[in-house]
């Protein structure tokens, strides 16, 4: 039975390198705090996830580094499965 894949050494890997490019969130276009690392950042909504363009539940590339993307953890889940067709306006952000 195999494991989940984002437990490997690739999507590891994968989240590094994306982390270490320290982007804005690609969905609201704010700063991530990349600072935040382990279960500070598993409770904080302004920590670093990483997003996929094509969501891996419709058919995306979990380890396609064109495919990852820089994100909040609370902009990433708002986002849900959505693709970018059918991406909604966010509202601005009161936290500048």
């Amino acid at each position: 039975m195999p494991g989940n894949p984002r437990n490997g050494r690739p999507y590891r890997r994968l989240t590094a390198a994306q982390r270490a490019l320290g982007l804005p969130c690609w969905w609201c276009g704010h700063a991530i705090d990349y600072r935040l690392t382990g279960p500070d950042a598993q409770r904080d909504p302004w920590a670093f996830t990483l997003d996929h363009a094509q969501p891996i539940s419709r058919g995306g590339d979990l380890l396609d580094p064109a495919n990852a993307r820089s994100a909040h953890r609370r902009c990433n889940s708002a986002r849900g499965n959505r693709t970018d067709a059918a991406r909604q306006p966010q509202r601005s952000s009161r936290r500048w």
